[in-house]
């Protein structure tokens, strides 16, 4: 695990755990991730998510994956944009739709972590976290 860029350690959990048709996947907790997962549950990529403490008392966030009826995931895909080398903020005049607006971006703005419709709504920009389609 990389200590250095959690954010993306968090969606090569959920990417990972894709691939392999788990049911649930769980990463360490912070709240910029419970964020992301409130994100993710409102636009219908997960069904929940729920924050726990392990043995050893560290928050941990577990995700229920979402499939369709034939066996696949509900998300085609979850790439890392903003990076903690080389951050990319966007103004709400310039988020440019994911996939034609197939995929959504998870933004986080000033006014929390929202999509990339809520912000141009909002009239918001904001470090451009991820994309997910």
């Amino acid at each position: 695990m990389s200590m250095n860029d959690p954010v993306a350690d968090f969606l090569t959990h959920i990417r990972n755990a894709m691939m392999r048709n788990h049911e649930n996947v769980e990463s360490p907790c912070n709240r910029l991730k419970k964020e992301i997962a409130e994100v993710l549950k409102k636009e219908g990529f997960i069904h929940n998510f729920v924050t726990h403490s392990n043995e050893r008392g560290h928050q941990r966030i577990t995700l229920q994956l979402k499939y369709d009826n034939h066996g696949k995931s509900v998300i085609r895909g979850i790439q890392r944009v903003s990076t903690p080398g080389l951050r990319r903020y966007v103004g709400y005049h310039n988020i440019n739709p994911v996939l034609n607006g197939q995929g959504i971006a998870i933004i986080s703005t000033s006014k929390g972590i929202m999509t990339d419709m809520e912000c141009r709504e909002k009239k918001a920009g904001g470090e451009v976290l991820c994309h997910v389609w």
